[in-house]
């Protein structure tokens, strides 16, 4: 089965994966348990979404009612996927995609309207870039305080503390998955 919004107005739309790559889309049904502990926190969310991959994070939260999403990704492949996957759904009026290496800093998002509320962070695996990924969050001034960022990440890979700026409200296991939830509080 391939790549599917799982909800909301664009419920069982078709997204284009990346074949060959080192992406790796949240599977459906880690979505679906995400999306539905966030259930009350999407509608009109400004949603950032970092090593967007396919887009599939960034776009469900948009199919379930988010006011709009940015999707940052350092890859070609990736973006140009996200671009198509964006077009599919037509979103491109909600929806803006920056190329950038998000373990450099977070500078792409100074002109950019800040305030995001909701942010996906999902680095590839077993990588060592969640903290200062999490630093260059931090650092951007484009979080809301109270922010909800959801981390998701390899078992195997725990979350560095301290997170400055960062408070880890809960954890969520699924098999070799975790999703480390943190609240935004400068």
């Amino acid at each position: 089965m391939g790549l599917r919004v799982i909800g909301g107005e664009y419920r069982g739309k078709n997204l284009i994966s990346i074949q060959g790559m080192k992406t790796r889309p949240t599977a459906a049904r880690l979505r679906e348990s995400l999306f539905n502990i966030l259930s009350t926190q999407i509608s009109g969310a400004k949603v950032l979404d970092l090593y967007a991959g396919t887009g599939a994070l960034g776009i469900e939260a948009l199919s379930r009612g988010a006011e709009s999403a940015v999707f940052i990704d350092n890859h070609k492949i990736a973006l140009s996927v996200i671009q198509k996957n964006i077009r599919a759904c037509k979103l491109e009026l909600r929806s803006k995609i920056i190329r950038w290496n998000v373990l450099a800093n977070l500078n792409c998002l100074k002109p950019a309207v800040h305030g995001f509320n909701l942010v996906f962070l999902d680095p590839p695996y077993n990588t060592g870039a969640i903290k200062q990924s999490m630093q260059n969050l931090a650092n951007s001034s484009a979080l809301e305080k109270g922010a909800q960022v959801v981390i998701e990440h390899s078992a195997r890979e725990g979350i560095p503390a301290p997170l400055s700026g960062f408070d880890i409200s809960s954890q969520r296991r699924y098999s070799n998955t975790i999703f480390t939830f943190c609240n935004y509080n400068p």
